[in-house]
Order: C-alpha cells, then structure tokens, then sequence
C-alpha cells in the first residue's frame, strides 16, 4: 500500500503529473526537451524528475552525456 501512496503523491502535482503525461503521449525524452516551453528552471525539473523515479513511475536511461526519461505505464 505504501507504494500506491507514493505513486499518488508523486501524480498529485500538476506539473510531475503534466511530465508524465508527455512522456506517454511523446515517448522517451531528455530533461531539457522536458523543459522546453514551460517556464520551469532546470533544477525543478531535476527534482520533479527525481520524486517520479523514487516513486517508479518513470525510468532513466543514459546515453552518453544525456539522461532519457520514459514513462512506465
């Protein structure tokens, strides 16, 4: 039960839950395509893309220099 409670928490912000979002509809994206257009500073990005791993609902990839996120629906 302790994971639904951390995946609802980390969906519970608007802008985690638009991030996901994006991920689903455009597929595996960098954090700076993340960012592109919102208005949101690279840190908060980090952060947000942070809690959405801890809580499982996202994955990271490497590659080379960049880190890709995707969604795990």
């Amino acid at each position: 039960m302790f994971q639904l409670a951390t995946t609802f928490a980390a969906l519970g912000d608007a802008t985690r839950f638009a991030i996901v979002e994006r991920l689903l509809i455009e597929g595996e994206l960098s954090a700076g395509s993340l960012r592109e257009g919102t208005g949101i500073s690279a840190p908060a990005v980090s952060r947000h893309l942070k809690v959405l791993r801890k809580a499982g609902v996202i994955d990271q990839r490497i590659d080379k220099q960049r880190r890709l996120y995707a969604a795990r629906p």
